[in-house]
């Protein structure tokens, strides 16, 4: 069932009766006109009153907004994505700034914790390691040939939540329904994919209604074979298909990107879209403060694969502003779970030892069981931004953000777990614990805070100012492979569109519903940018061109049947 290239026409179909109102990329439901009725054999099965799209976005609203709570209507919308596509995400694309928080996070943490309570339908591939000789069967069935682009995750590093076994694949369905949401993907040029290798979680595996494969996690050779497998079956299957790593633990995500980014055109949504939107965020930031960024000074609380794949596009962005690597290096303090991270620590792998500080120069810091901390840090160093990747609910405290506020005019801090549970502060403490002076970004979503009579908007810092975009660039123009020059320009591309860069008192990203457009001038950029890096099959006003017609849009169309 291959995707069209652009919206056509029309759609043309052999199904007909439940069989055509049971799928959902088809299913119009109450749109289906008389003569569609007496063509497809659907009278009796829908009620007499034939409506449109916008009378069904307006009665899903109505119920959508009669539900309790986040996670109920998480639920609400995934039972929609298996019934009706095209309201689904029509609903969406109309209230992105409401739906965004429903559909993916922090209400998708939620959703990944209850997956198997509430999995009704199939949806996506689940590859478990019992079935690893059986990867090529499954995946060479037709259903499957119009495929574009792949999101995987192996669920053991799950937002801020950690091991979550098979529940992990509502982060591949969230991700792949903003791909089509934000930047036009065609759904069926999108499939979810779970390596299901097993869960170190002990609540899920005692769960008795838990889903997934109810055993320890394979790992070591065993699990690199099995993930080898799929990679080779996926290039053998589709030679150019986008495939996206999410939220693999850290000790796999950079070494898998690292091992398969000549594979197949890939990269990491952790490790590249979570640097790249920081990336773009801190140079709002430098629009508001004043201070050029090659002045600036960091302190990254948690260097897992999100804190390295943050401080090294930053290091090509301070780079670019003039200084050398080594110069760019030394303006990062990395704070892991055993303290600042210094040369010769025992762990230390080999992409955090890059960020490592010199031993001399902490020699006299003072330290605890646990290392040197982040308030120590502060104090010594006075950092002018403050990113939080660390999963740690409140780990920003007062005394750590008091700190900042006392070295820097305008510290801009940046508390980017998810889900809201996980986030290292609330923004309505960072502003008052710096006397409102403090630039707010968050990884959660957060309503504006009012400080002595001034409403502040917090920017959401969220990957999805980055990922769709990207993958729509990707696609349209056919790259090979996906350079960190690629992802320096989407972070680029998003940072040239803040408001600040008109209005220094402006948000730091553009408005939410502003995500079509943002996903598009993304696209454009990591296209263009393939294109000079000779990466790009398709190049110049034909990449314009493929990309608009990589654009679908959620409408219902006339239907013929096919005899």
């Amino acid at each position: 069932m291959a995707p069209p290239r652009a919206t056509p026409e029309f759609v043309e179909t052999s199904l007909t009766g439940l069989g055509l109102l049971s799928t959902p990329i088809f299913n119009k439901g109450t749109a289906f006109t008389e003569a569609e009725r007496d063509a497809f054999s659907l009278h009796g099965l829908l009620p007499p009153q034939v409506g449109d799209l916008n009378q069904q976005v307006a009665r899903r609203m109505k119920a959508f907004h009669a539900l309790p709570d986040d996670f109920s209507r998480y639920t609400f919308m995934r039972d929609l994505q298996d019934v009706n596509e095209t309201l689904f995400y029509a609903l969406i694309t109309r209230n992105v700034e409401e739906m965004l928080p429903v559909v993916y996070t922090p209400a998708v943490g939620e959703g990944c914790q209850r997956f198997s309570e509430i999995w009704r339908k199939p949806r996506g591939v689940f590859l478990s390691y019992p079935n690893r000789d059986r990867i090529e069967t499954i995946l060479k069935h037709p259903r499957y040939d119009g495929v574009r682009c792949i999101v995987v995750s192996d669920g053991e590093r799950i937002l801020g939540l950690g091991d979550q076994g098979a529940g992990g694949m509502g982060i591949p369905i969230g991700k792949l329904a903003l791909y089509t949401a934000l930047a036009g993907i065609h759904p069926l040029s999108c499939l979810p994919v779970f390596l299901d290798v097993g869960t170190d979680n002990a609540e899920r595996i005692a769960d008795p209604l838990y889903l997934g494969w109810k055993h320890e996690r394979v790992r070591g050779e065993e699990y690199d074979r099995f993930v080898d497998r799929f990679v080779r079956v996926v290039k053998k299957r589709w030679p150019h298909v986008l495939l996206q790593w999410e939220d693999f633990a850290g000790h796999n995500a950079g070494r898998l990107l690292d091992r398969y980014r000549d594979a197949l055109p890939s990269f990491n949504d952790d490790i590249q879209g979570t640097a790249a939107v920081a990336t773009a965020t801190v140079l709002a930031a430098v629009n508001v403060t004043g201070v050029p960024l090659r002045e600036q000074r960091f302190a990254v609380l948690g260097f897992g694969s999100a804190g390295r794949g943050i401080a090294g596009l930053l290091c090509s962005a301070l780079a670019q502003a003039g200084l050398s690597e080594s110069e760019a290096r030394s303006r990062f303090y990395a704070v892991d779970k055993d303290g600042l991270l210094v040369d010769g620590m025992d762990g230390l792998r080999t992409e955090q030892a890059a960020f490592a500080q010199p031993k001399a120069l902490v020699a006299d810091w003072h330290g605890g069981d646990n290392g040197i901390g982040l308030l120590e840090v502060v104090r010594r160093v006075k950092p002018t931004v403050l990113i939080g990747v660390s999963g740690q609910p409140g780990a920003f405290t007062e005394d750590v953000v008091r700190a900042m506020a006392a070295g820097v005019a305008r510290p801009a801090i940046f508390p980017l777990s998810n889900p809201t549970s996980r986030s290292e502060a609330h923004p309505a403490d960072l502003l008052r614990w710096t006397e409102g002076r403090a630039i707010v970004g968050t990884g959660s979503p957060f309503g504006a805070v009012e400080y002595e009579g001034r409403q502040h908007r917090i920017a959401q810092t969220n990957n999805s100012y980055i990922f769709p975009g990207m993958a729509l660039g990707i696609l349209s123009a056919r790259a090979k492979r996906v350079s960190d020059a690629m992802i320096m320009a989407a972070a680029q591309a998003l940072a040239a569109m803040s408001p600040t860069v008109k209005n220094s008192q402006g948000a730091l990203l553009p408005p939410l519903d502003t995500l079509r457009e943002v996903s598009i001038s993304v696209a454009l950029a990591v296209g263009r940018e393939a294109a000079a890096e000779g990466l790009a099959a398709v190049r110049g006003e034909a990449f314009e061109q493929a990309l608009r017609a990589n654009i679908w849009e959620p409408v219902y169309l006339p239907y013929k049947r096919r005899k």
